[in-house]
């Protein structure tokens, strides 16, 4: 599961920073969490493309070409989300593109669709008691480590 990638890539990070900078990263390691979190999920929409476009209504035309798109535009935000000075935008549009895909998984749950096989022998909406949740995570996480406030863990005392 790509979602498994943030907590290990973030814990990663911080020992890397804390070993090297002696300081915490906490927003950058989320960022750098969340990009290859998203570098993950963009290539999988290359992977699993036939399971991914069953995910999109039936009415909405060119199903494989909005997978394709999609995973794009993940690959672009991972990238992003490393540029500095650009997080505050990234973040952003991060959360505007974790709000509009949430219609697909759930009309995905309701359908039993199963991503990575192609066909429809999925967990069904019981997955969205895990989805829903999941998608609220990424919108936090990407709000509080490119749009708040940046906290570093660094003890500073005034003499």
């Amino acid at each position: 599961m790509p979602e498994a990638i943030l907590p290990i890539v973030l814990i990663i990070s911080l020992i890397i920073f804390k070993l090297t900078r002696k300081e915490y990263e906490f927003a950058l390691s989320a960022r750098i969490a969340m990009a290859v979190m998203l570098l993950t999920a963009g290539i999988a929409h290359f992977v699993y493309t036939q399971g991914m476009a069953l995910m999109i209504p039936q009415i909405i035309p060119y199903k494989t070409e909005m997978v394709y798109a999609t995973g794009f535009l993940e690959i672009i935000g991972a990238a992003a989300l490393l540029i500095p000075g650009f997080q505050k935008t990234i973040g952003w549009l991060l959360i505007v593109f974790f709000v509009l895909i949430l219609p697909a998984n759930i009309y995905a749950a309701w359908e039993h669709v199963n991503m990575k096989v192609g066909d429809f022998s999925g967990s069904g909406v019981s997955y969205l008691w895990y989805r829903i949740p999941l998608q609220l995570v990424f919108i936090g996480w990407v709000y509080f480590s490119c749009i708040g406030i940046p906290v570093k863990l660094k003890p500073e005392f005034d003499v």
